[in-house]
């Protein structure tokens, strides 16, 4: 017998890529239990699984930094309390984040992949459950997406849970209203400018970006840090909540079309977001 839970939690995490280099990812999370029925007829009670695996996750892989350990160029270095990753991109510049141990979750990889992460939490996720229990499949998959879309990572200094953390991430979606009509160009512009970026705040700056920007906060967790090249960053004044990101968006737009009404639609993840208007 097997049990099936689709779309069981969605995570919203950043990895590092071999090639893109800091990637903000959303994935739907999908399960298969294989075992015996017990007593009551079932594998598994569905309010076990769901709750169990959701707080796994949550605990091990959402807003977090996932790190795969194999990559060529990386060196990781680990107190108590904190980790560290310095890297180098294959065009030149380097990476580097510090975080409480908590924020960067350390991965035996080559490389993170949808099939090769699942691998790796499915050998830590079977442990979790009941013995009728004797098998287990996750798989992940990305949320699809017809139109304009972009991979962003950032970090929100005032927030108290995990968002606070520096190099957390999502895959996104975008829709851009002008008039009351979408515009598939303008949303693939912005998508095109957001590219597999960071988004950081001006006060969290060290100095003043140049061809390098370092990022430095305190928050509830302890003291986060990360450096990138400025090419793979996009600055703006405030905080980088989903609803600073709506209006500096709508802001840009309509700097570009000032006769026209502007929408802005941005997405945060799978299913959630916020609406800005200028």
């Amino acid at each position: 017998m097997k049990l099936f839970v689709d779309n069981l939690t969605n995570v919203d995490f950043s990895y590092l890529h071999p090639q893109r280099g800091l990637l903000g990812e959303s994935w739907l999370v999908q399960l298969v239990l294989d075992g015996n029925l017990n007593e009551q007829g079932m594998i598994c009670d569905f309010a076990i699984v769901k709750k169990a695996v959701k707080q796994w996750f949550d605990h091990c892989i959402d807003h977090a930094l996932v790190v795969p350990t194999g990559m060529t160029n990386l060196k990781v270095s680990q107190t108590a309390d904190e980790t560290a990753i310095t890297w180098q991109y294959p065009e030149g510049g380097d990476f580097f984040c510090r975080s409480p141990r908590q924020a960067i979750v350390l991965v035996d990889l080559e490389q993170v992949t949808e099939t090769s992460l699942a691998k790796w939490c499915k050998d830590q996720l079977l442990a979790l459950f009941p013995d009728e229990v004797q098998g287990l499949e996750i798989s992940f998959v990305p949320e699809s997406i017809s139109g304009a879309f972009y991979h962003y990572s950032h970090g929100l200094q005032q927030h108290d849970g995990n968002c606070q953390r520096i190099a957390h991430g999502h895959r996104s979606r975008i829709e851009v209203f002008l008039d009351g009509q979408r515009d598939t160009g303008v949303e693939q512009q912005w998508a095109e400018t957001f590219h597999d970026i960071y988004i950081g705040t001006r006060n969290h700056l060290v100095s003043e970006p140049s061809a390098e920007h370092h990022y430095l906060y305190h928050a509830p967790q302890g003291e986060f840090e990360i450096r990138l090249p400025a090419k793979h960053c996009y600055l703006i004044d405030t905080e980088t909540t989903v609803e600073q990101i709506a209006c500096h968006l709508a802001q840009q737009v309509k700097a570009e079309y000032p006769d026209k009404t502007v929408m802005v639609r941005a997405f945060e993840g799978v299913g959630k977001g916020a609406i800005a208007e200028a």
